[in-house]
């Protein structure tokens, strides 16, 4: 078959909701979190005390207090359990080129500890920057029996290192290179020329982003915004598996999801054993640092291979945007022939092939990658399939979608904690370079509409001097991604800190749409949950002084919901008014994405302290019951600080 056509696929990114001052409940640690901090994911902060930081900051406080305060406002944000500790360097000599500490071990996280350690902060000594990162990549947990876990350096500096013992973007580049599980960001605190080019280095070389922090307050939202990613890092789930360069000695997998890592330029090599009747659905989910370099270009790749050249199916998804990495999946189909005289109809083996393509500079660390396998058994004897839909038709652009007031929601990390949602109108907060996700239930015969609002940043007044973008993507219950549209729709709309909409959407479910042609009909064959994903781009941290922009979502599921997907099938319900607002199939504030089951998130809100509840709990006997009039915000878009 002909190889599919390439789709720009980003994958996008909501968050918990924050602002400059945040207030949540505190709990205590649970033993999810520190299973967690067992499994090696966790952040330590790295901050600078030396003398510099006794410094001025330009607001009458000096730097080391506004980095105090700093550091208190993303423990309060941080979610409950998350593993952090904090080391300091130059704070205890005056002089001295081995002047680190751990302060605060990493642990499931201790708020009062986290302040009282920086309160005992007294800036007096040197910068031994590099000394610093190396230390601190041993405070982190490492992962145990093989697991994917996401380790944070996140470094806070006003100056360049004067100790060079080692070198401190030589020190990044390797242990970044020790592991696809660490990365090291950096946060420049009032600098300037040779200063910042050395944190931009160690960032760039750490495989993780610089944030520019001009005065206090942009510190304290730089820093939440670095911590928030780190915290809501992508969840894996899978058997670990290590995939061969060639089919000689190929990994064998049944259906399950997997882990492995991939390198740029790399393929990866996966037998199966099939049958000759059944479809088998397979995908390849990489997961970058966010915001990672990347060309708009570079390529994930999936095809089945047979015999000792033949291919049943290829499909490629790129970047398709500058601003740098998001989780890129790509997804392909081993569908037998009606007439089942096609060349790959025959039972036996084959091979998932994953591939990576990577332009010159982008990044060339490996990357996390998560592989699903599911097999679909043909109908049985006798059942005829309803016929093919792959028209839009009603759920095209002009689909009426529901206008009630938004109910607040907290989007997953991705697809394996993905928010359940079911028709209405919803509204998150997203950060820059983010990407939150959710699915939504679809039936046979029924197909997704949607759209994604990302709400004004209240202090662009007119137009921002900077661009970035605001995108989406849908999938298929298999993670097929079928966001093109055969021409409906486009998945990233320019974003400057005003107003911005996308519309996304699926034809209606048949199983016969997999002997269709296009590629964004094929795989829509099958009911299930439909996975949606929502980014921010990295360069809206140049635009909004929030630390997140706001996000509303539209979403109508149009058409009957059928029994099953032969020809004739009953109607399962009747169809639901775009009106309606279903309620969240799971009740849990975060839909079990969180650091601790049952976390409230409290949000002060323009800095009136009005609390919110993140993702409140619907009762599922709710269903359609709409808001009375008047009810929540009546203009979803206005500000981005909710």
């Amino acid at each position: 078959m002909a190889q599919r056509p390439c789709r720009g696929a980003v994958a996008v990114l909501g968050g918990l909701l924050l602002a400059l001052t945040v207030g949540p409940l505190q709990a205590t640690a649970t033993a999810s979190a520190q299973e967690k901090a067992a499994e090696g994911t966790g952040m330590v902060m790295v901050l600078d005390s030396s003398g510099s930081m006794a410094g001025g900051d330009g607001s009458g406080s000096t730097r080391i207090d506004s980095a105090r305060k700093a550091v208190g406002t993303v423990a309060d944000a941080l979610p409950d359990g998350y593993p952090t500790g904090l080391r300091v360097y130059g704070a205890d000599k005056a002089k001295g080129c081995d002047d680190t500490r751990l302060a605060q071990p990493v642990a499931a996280l201790d708020r009062a500890g986290l302040k009282r350690a920086v309160a005992g902060v007294r800036p007096k000594g040197d910068t031994p920057i590099g000394l610093s990162l190396r230390k601190a990549a041993g405070d982190l947990p490492r992962p145990a029996g093989g697991a994917t876990g996401k380790r944070t350096i996140l470094l806070i500096s006003d100056g360049e290192d004067n100790c060079q013992a080692p070198p401190p973007c030589k020190a990044a580049a390797q242990l970044a290179a020790s592991g696809v599980d660490l990365h090291i960001d950096a946060i420049g605190f009032q600098v300037a020329g040779k200063a910042r080019a050395q944190l931009e280095c160690i960032a760039k070389a750490g495989n993780g982003r610089y944030y520019d922090a001009p005065d206090a307050r942009a510190l304290a939202r730089q820093l939440q915004r670095a911590g928030q990613l780190s915290a809501d890092g992508y969840r894996f789930k899978g058997k670990q598996i290590r995939g061969t360069t060639t089919r000689s000695g190929a990994p064998g997998i049944v259906p399950g999801q997997y882990l492995d890592t991939i390198g740029p330029h790399e393929e990866r090599y996966y037998a199966v054993g099939l049958d000759a009747v059944s479809t088998a659905d397979f995908s390849a989910t990489v997961v970058p640092q966010p915001g990672a370099a990347v060309d708009p270009l570079d390529m994930l790749r999936t095809r089945i291979a047979y015999g000792t050249t033949g291919s049943c199916d290829s499909a490629s998804e790129r970047f398709g945007q500058h601003e740098g990495a998001a989780p890129l999946t790509s997804g392909v189909s081993r569908i037998p022939t009606q007439g089942g005289n096609g060349g790959c109809d025959k039972a036996g083996r084959y091979w998932l092939v994953v591939e990576r393509k990577a332009a010159k500079g982008s990044d060339a660390a490996r990357w996390p990658m998560e592989l699903t396998f599911h097999v679909e058994h043909p109908l049985k004897k006798g059942v005829t399939p309803a016929q093919s839909e792959p028209e839009y038709g009603a759920g095209g652009k002009d689909a009426p979608l529901p206008t009630t007031a938004p109910r607040d929601v907290t989007g997953g990390t991705g697809f394996n904690d993905a928010r359940t949602l079911h028709q209405g109108v919803w509204r998150d907060k997203v950060l820059p370079a983010q990407t939150r996700w959710y699915k939504v239930p679809v039936g046979w015969g029924q197909q997704l509409r949607y759209d994604v609002e990302f709400a004004n940043e209240p202090t662009v007044k007119g137009y921002s001097a900077h661009t970035s973008y605001g995108g989406t993507q849908v999938y298929t219950p298999s993670r097929v991604p079928v966001g093109s549209g055969t021409g409906q729709f486009r998945p990233q709309v320019s974003y400057n800190g005003r107003p911005a909409s996308l519309s996304m959407g699926t034809v209606p479910v048949a199983w016969t749409n997999r002997y269709e042609t296009h590629p964004d009909v094929v795989p829509v064959h099958r009911n299930g949950d439909f996975y949606l994903a929502v980014t921010l781009g990295a360069k809206a941290a140049e635009i909004a002084q929030h630390p997140q922009i706001g996000v509303v979502l539209r979403i109508a599921v149009l058409g009957r919901e059928k029994s099953g997907p032969q020809a004739g099938a009953s109607a399962v319900r009747a169809e639901v008014s775009p009106g309606d607002s279903g309620p969240s199939a799971d009740g849990t504030p975060d839909g079990g994405g969180g650091w601790s089951t049952g976390r409230v998130v409290a949000v002060a809100i323009g800095g009136v302290g009005v609390l919110l509840l993140a993702g409140l709990a619907v009762a599922y006997g709710q269903a359609r019951r709409k808001p009375q009039a008047g009810a929540g915000n009546s203009d979803p878009m206005r500000g981005g600080s909710w």
